[in-house]
Parts: structure tokens; C-alpha cells; sequence
């Protein structure tokens, strides 16, 4: 590699804690928290047990967390999850996990850039009419915004998840000074947890951790982070704890002031919540934060992306013209590919087919990635580790099993999605199989 292009692919250490923070709780908290209360209520209409699952999803990230944290430290890359899945098991595995991720993270800006134009169409009628031009336009914007540097995005993120957290706890503040909401004459009486299956129970787990995604934030930009060592566990644990309290407490307040029958049928019920506090203009307030949220964590989905294919293009796994970072810090060349693969699948609603298969695609990669922990340990036990992973080897292996169920639960309920984890996995092993031997090769030349 020439001078020239070791200064072409050198991203800037501008980063700290507190962005760390902002974008793992920024990527998280979204307006899904805003509805997913509901979804939830109908396959669980149990007030402790629907509860139990949010805290249960809060303990799921804090063990992703304390293995993440171990993996990140010691190979503090631009990438995320894929670094220590192709340290681990090379190109074909690095491959296969690298891209099921990026393309969720695309299909997911895609959904996103759409969900905030819908959100804001239910107040402004123009908007509604116009809906796939006003997603163009966020998604467009938010890339702009992101294409000077990494400053002017670290500044945005942060202030986009304060912007969240004070509009979430406005509505859990709101929920002490309203009154109670009750099912007109229908209200159906208490089930017992004996009454609900097995089967809804799994179903509204993974509804829960689907909340919940996007913890992996900090370890994108580790290669970014003035001290990785130090902020990235710090960061890890402490937004873990944050977004769990947040769940928690939206819910308590969605529970406390609308009952279960109502709760069951409402697709927004916290938009119940606020419309007791400020009456019809409760239904404007709700579309218009609803909005913001999903245009910040769609800030956080856009900052993101080039950071995966910058580290899959450093590997060989992508062009090479991904590396190209401007004088801001931002990988400018892979943040436009991203938001130009985002603009036809908000136009075709192709990302609907891209999250089906990405599911089940991110649900492998978090098996893979927590495998990973486990053949580093053994085969790179010299390799620096700043952060260990505490309650080894038995907390690590309890988040490896229950990915692993995951995925069975996910191949089973979905068939097709399987077809296609299978077809992929079959292109990536042939396609890393000759990524390394070119490798080989040109190290041998």
C-alpha cells in the first residue's frame, strides 16, 4: 500500500463516550417504542408478564453487551460485528456476516426514511399525499448532512437521542396527570398465564428484541474512538441500562393509564397517552414526535453504513473505492453507495422482502459473532484484551444459546427465510473461498 493510499483510509479519532452513548441509544430508541407496547399487549395481555419480557430483553442486550464489549476492545476496527466473526472464521463467514448486516441496516433506513414521512402525513395532509417524495427528501437530507464530516454527525446524533429522551419522558411524566382509560362496556376480563401459549410468548420475546436491536452502535466506530478501551464497555453497559429503563418505563406508563383491552387493539397507544393529556391536539403532537424519532434513528442507521463497508472494503470484500475519506472523517465514496441502494427500495418497497430475509440473515450473524468470543478465546489467546468479558465462559455461553434457539425459532416459523440464509451462505463460501487464496497469492508475490 502507497503512502497516498494510507492517507486515503485513515478515519479520524474524533469520538468519545458520549457519542458512543448517543448512538447505541439513538440507534435503539426509535418511534417502534411507541407502538411495539401494544403489539406486545395482544400476544401477552398479562400487565407482569408483558413487563417481564421488556426487562428480560434488557438483560439480553447486557449479556450482547459484555461479550461485544471484549470483542470490540480487542479489535477496535471500523466494521462492527463482522471484524471478529472473519478474525475468527475468515473471509467466507466474515462475508456472510458483514453483508446480512449492512443490507438490514439499508433496508432499515429505507423503512425508516418511509415511517417518519407516514408519522408526519398524519398531521399534514400534503405530506401524506406526497409520502414517498417527503421519504426521498429526509433520506437525502440526513446523507447531506453526514457527507461533510464526522463532526457535524456526532454533533446531530447527540442531539437527536436528547431530543428522544426528553420527548420519552414527557410522556412517562404526562401518564401521572391523566386519567385512567377504559374499554367502553366491553372490557375483557384478566387472563391468566396459563391461558397464553408457549408460542405467543416466543413471538412477543422476539417482537421485544426486535425493539431492542441496534445495540451494536459503539462497535462501528471503535476505530473512530479517542479511547476504545475505556469508553466503548462504558458506553455498551450504560445505554443497556438506559434503554432498559426507558422500555420499562414507557410501558409501566402505557399500562398504568390505558387498559388491556384497549391497549390490545390501539396500533399507537401512546398516542392514547398523550391525547388524555392535551385532547385533540394530542394526535398532532403524537405524529410529529413519532416523526422526529424515526428521522433520528435513521441518522443513526445512514451514519452508520459506511462504516461497514469501509472495513469489508479494507478486507478485500468490497471496491476498494469504499476506502476514500474526505477531509471530515466520513467515508464519503460507501455513505453515498448506501443511500443510493435505499433510494430504489424505498421506491419499490422492496426492503419489506430485504427485512424478511435480513431477519433471519442478523439472527446467524449474532450466532456467529457470539461463536466468535469462544474461538478467539481459544485461538488467539495472546490477543490484547482490554475489557474481559465477566461471567466467563458461562454468561457468554447463555447469549450464544439463546441466539442459537433464536435462530431455530426463526427457521422454523419461517421456511423460506431459511431457503434464502442457505442460498447466501452458500454464495458467500465459494466467494470467500477465492477472496483467500487471492490473498495468499499476492502475499506469496
Amino acid at each position: 500500500m502507497t503512502h497516498n493510499d494510507r492517507s486515503r483510509v485513515q478515519l479520524q479519532k474524533r469520538l468519545g463516550l458520549p457519542f458512543a452513548i448517543a448512538i447505541m441509544a439513538g440507534g435503539v430508541i426509535g418511534a417502534g417504542i411507541l407502538r411495539t407496547p401494544g403489539v406486545v399487549a395482544n400476544e401477552v395481555p398479562i400487565v407482569w408478564a408483558a413487563l417481564l419480557l421488556w426487562a428480560l430483553g434488557g438483560v439480553y442486550v447486557l449479556l450482547s453487551v459484555n461479550v461485544a464489549s471484549e470483542l470490540t476492545t480487542a479489535l477496535p476496527k471500523a466494521g462492527g460485528i463482522y471484524v471478529p466473526v472473519r478474525a475468527a472464521y475468515g473471509e467466507s463467514m466474515g462475508l456472510l456476516a458483514g453483508w446480512s448486516i449492512w443490507a438490514g441496516y439499508v433496508a432499515g433506513a429505507a423503512a425508516l426514511a418511509l415511517a417518519s414521512a407516514d408519522f408526519l402525513g398524519s398531521v399534514f395532509p400534503v405530506v401524506a399525499a406526497h409520502g414517498t417524495s417527503f421519504a426521498l427528501l429526509a433520506l437525502v437530507t440526513v446523507t447531506l448532512l453526514n457527507l461533510p464530516g464526522v463532526e457535524e454527525g456526532r454533533v446531530t446524533q447527540m442531539l437527536g437521542t436528547a431530543i428522544k429522551l426528553v420527548l420519552l419522558l414527557g410522556i412517562v411524566i404526562a401518564a401521572f396527570f391523566v386519567d385512567p382509560i377504559t374499554a367502553a362496556g366491553n372490557a375483557a376480563p384478566p387472563v391468566g398465564a396459563e391461558a397464553v401459549g408457549l408460542l405467543a410468548f416466543i413471538t412477543a420475546f422476539q417482537i421485544v428484541l426486535g425493539a431492542y436491536d441496534g445495540w451494536q452502535g459503539p462497535a462501528f466506530f471503535a476505530e473512530e474512538d479517542t479511547d476504545p478501551a475505556r469508553n466503548i464497555p462504558r458506553a455498551f453497559f450504560r445505554s443497556a441500562v438506559l434503554i432498559s429503563i426507558v422500555y420499562l418505563a414507557i410501558n409501566v406508563c402505557v399500562f398504568a393509564v390505558v387498559d388491556m383491552t384497549t391497549l390490545r387493539s390501539s396500533d399507537l397507544p401512546v398516542a392514547l397517552v398523550i391525547d388524555q393529556l392535551l385532547g385533540p391536539a394530542g394526535r398532532i403532537a403524537t405524529g410529529i414526535i413519532a416523526s422526529l424519532m424515526a428521522l433520528f434513528t435513521l441518522h443513526a442507521l445512514v451514519m452508520t453504513t459506511p462504516r461497514m463497508l469501509f472495513g469489508m472494503a479494507r478486507d478485500g470484500l468490497f471496491f476498494r473505492s469504499a476506502l476514500k475519506v474526505n477531509r471530515g472523517g466520513t467515508p464519503w465514496v460507501a455513505l453515498l453507495i448506501a443511500s443510493a441502494i435505499a433510494i430504489p427500495l424505498i421506491l419499490t418497497g422492496a426492503y419489506v422482502l430485504v427485512f424478511k430475509v435480513q431477519t433471519a440473515l442478523s439472527v446467524l450473524a449474532s450466532v456467529l459473532y457470539n461463536a466468535a468470543y469462544f474461538t478467539l478465546r481459544r485461538n488467539a489467546p495472546d490477543l490484547p484484551r482490554p475489557f474481559r468479558a465477566w461471567g466467563h465462559p458461562v454468561l457468554p455461553a447463555l447469549i450464544l444459546l439463546i441466539t442459537t434457539g433464536l435462530f431455530g425459532a426463526v427457521m422454523v416459523a419461517d421456511p423460506e427465510s431459511g431457503w434464502w440464509v442457505a442460498g447466501f451462505t452458500a454464495l458467500c463460501l465459494p466467494i470467500g473461498y477465492i477472496l483467500h487464496r487471492r490473498r495468499r497469492l499476492v502475499r506469496a508475490e
